[in-house]
């Protein structure tokens, strides 16, 4: 090789080493510079605030269907949902004695709708989580303590907030005016009324009911009602108003089918929680909604972080805008609730629903009676089951003896002791024979709130107090019947 070519090698190899050389010091230089004088550090890239992996929220819920999805299809659309990449909102509308099962799961973020005494109870069982984040605080902060009377917020002995109201109702009975009129009856205003012979002519003149009430087992909202006609009228006349109540009624099995048989004109009456009453107005204009002055009170349905959850903090970002954004979807013509947050009235969708409006100024000057939430909670399981075996399962025996009651009464053949007299008979609280210590008891307050620990925990001893009850108020209403026909 000559020198000309070693040459040109050589100055090839020192270009190729300065070519390293300078590359290396740059690669060291962006990795470890000091910063320079008047040159701020810049932070190191921050993972995003959204979570990497999407999150499906699932909810326990005694909403109806129309508010579930357009609540799920609002928030999913929102920056909150977003924010913490929550993709889905999975609900199970159970009835109530599947609640505490479902939450044990540990699958259930959310608990909403069902009103208090269900949210009390899973509280006083540990099943409920304080609510803590910024976000949740600062939308409960724009709900009242109160309203009416009645508490919007579940406190805790710690001082953290256990529930809070998502929506208020009241409750009373909607009616149909067409039917009214067909039926020649007047309008009812108080629970008595729907206890009356006069509404129960119908079985006579027509063979068919006016009335219309579900199934409590089945029915949060009716169960409440039953609670406030206990606790408005007493024990024994409560029993009493409630038993002829069923006398009077076509029983169904939830609370949509009484208002939408009310709709339709199948039934004059339906007992309703308000929202179903504004909805059935708008869907037939001849029904009307009707509060039973100083005989109901203003709930505050609630929404609640559960014991369980995985995600705490995405639960608690869909609770905050249920309470805020999403009070919007109450004032749906499909929904027609009424919200628990004021503001919304201001927005563009709240200016336009002056029937809504109207409704919940009405709501918010209601009378309500003393309900106490406690005293309920200690026997609503009790009489839950006892409404339903001594009047539902047998409400066929129930109807034929009013209906033969009332047969003789229309006709005057009846002096009014006789009547009063068939009707305490018929409608008193059950005296049966306890299954457990084979003695003779009645059905009191001070027993039904004994029993209900075992009630619910002992299921073999819950059956045997239904069938005991079942048999007892079969027996009656038959030999009630006899007497009647004069047997």
């Amino acid at each position: 090789m000559n020198k000309k070519a070693l040459g040109k090698i050589q100055a090839l190899l020192l270009i190729a080493i300065i070519v390293i050389a300078l590359s290396s010091f740059t690669i060291w230089w962006l990795m470890f510079r000091p910063t320079g004088a008047g040159e701020e550090e810049k932070p190191s890239e921050k993972p995003s605030e959204k979570p990497s992996e999407a999150i499906k929220l699932h909810v326990l819920t005694r909403h109806p269907t129309e508010i579930l999805l357009a609540a799920r299809n609002a928030f999913l659309k929102s920056d909150i949902a977003k924010k913490y990449n929550i993709t889905d909102i999975i609900t199970y509308g159970l009835a109530p004695g599947l609640w505490v099962k479902y939450i044990k799961s540990g699958e259930i973020d959310v608990a909403w709708g069902g009103g208090p005494t269900l949210f009390d109870y899973l509280y006083l069982q540990g099943l409920l989580l304080p609510l803590t984040s910024e976000e949740v605080l600062a939308a409960i902060k724009e709900i009242p303590d109160t309203i009416a009377g009645m508490p919007m917020k579940r406190v805790g002995s710690d001082g953290k907030i256990y529930w809070v109201a998502a929506a208020i109702a009241s409750f009373g009975f909607t009616v149909n005016h067409d039917r009214l009129k067909d039926y020649n009856l007047t309008v009812p205003k108080s629970w008595r009324d729907l206890a009356s012979p006069e509404l129960g002519k119908t079985l006579v003149d027509y063979g068919t009911p006016a009335l219309g009430i579900a199934d409590p087992t089945q029915s949060t909202s009716n169960t409440r009602m039953y609670e406030i006609i206990l606790q408005r009228y007493g024990w024994e006349e409560g029993w009493k108003i409630l038993t002829l109540m069923a006398a009077n009624a076509e029983i169904y099995s939830g609370s949509s089918d009484v208002r939408d048989a009310v709709i339709r004109g199948d039934i004059a009456v339906g007992i309703t929680i308000d929202f179903y009453g504004y909805t059935a107005k708008l869907v037939n204009p001849k029904c009307e909604y009707i509060i039973p002055e100083g005989e109901s009170i203003v709930n505050g349905d609630p929404i609640a972080l559960v014991n369980g959850t995985k995600h705490p903090e995405a639960a608690q970002a869909f609770i905050a805008w249920v309470l805020t954004e999403g009070q919007k979807i109450l004032l749906n013509p499909e929904i027609n609730r009424l919200p628990v947050n004021r503001k919304v009235f201001d927005t563009p969708i709240g200016k336009n629903r002056t029937d809504i409006y109207e409704a919940y100024n009405k709501t918010l000057q209601t009378t309500p009676i003393k309900f106490n939430d406690t005293l309920a909670m200690q026997y609503e399981t009790v009489m839950r089951w006892y409404f339903r075996a001594a009047l539902i399962d047998v409400n066929d025996a129930l109807k034929e003896a009013w209906k033969a009651i009332l047969t003789k009464y229309f006709a005057g053949e009846l002096s009014p002791a006789e009547f009063e007299n068939l009707v305490n008979r018929l409608a008193a609280p059950l005296t049966f024979k306890d299954p457990e210590t084979d003695k003779t008891v009645v059905f009191t307050l001070e027993y039904a709130i004994n029993i209900q620990p075992k009630f619910e925990k002992d299921a073999s001893y819950r059956d045997s107090l239904i069938s005991a009850w079942k048999s007892a108020a079969l027996e009656k209403y038959k030999s009630v019947l006899q007497s009647v026909s004069g047997g």
